[in-house]
């Protein structure tokens, strides 16, 4: 029973180690049915709380030159400031959280 409990106790911390683990590697991005006008709040928005130089021409992620990808990431940029909480991904329900690193 003491290596039952044992064993049960460890997976627990396991999980919970990973879900952690799992936290740091996510990233905010605009939803693609995101209107015009509600990326470019999300912009200005974001680039308002925080440094979005890199989004500036000449910038390391001025390319592509769209608002879709400049919303995302300030969004994320903002998100990763904010401390990665869902609510920092939020943008009036225009925000995704993902797994997947939308940089490659």
């Amino acid at each position: 029973m003491a290596a039952n409990l044992f064993a049960y106790i460890f997976l627990l911390l396991s999980v919970g180690t990973l879900r952690t683990l799992e936290a740091d590697k996510t990233w905010c991005v605009a939803k693609p049915s995101s209107s015009q006008s509600e990326l470019l709040e999300n912009v200005n928005f974001a680039c308002s709380q925080v440094d979005c130089r890199i989004l500036e021409k000449g910038g390391a992620c001025y390319l592509p030159d769209n608002l879709i990808n400049h919303a995302s990431i300030a969004m994320n940029i903002y998100y990763q400031c904010k401390g990665r909480n869902s609510w920092n991904c939020h943008f009036g329900n225009t925000g995704l959280i993902t797994l997947t690193d939308p940089s490659k």
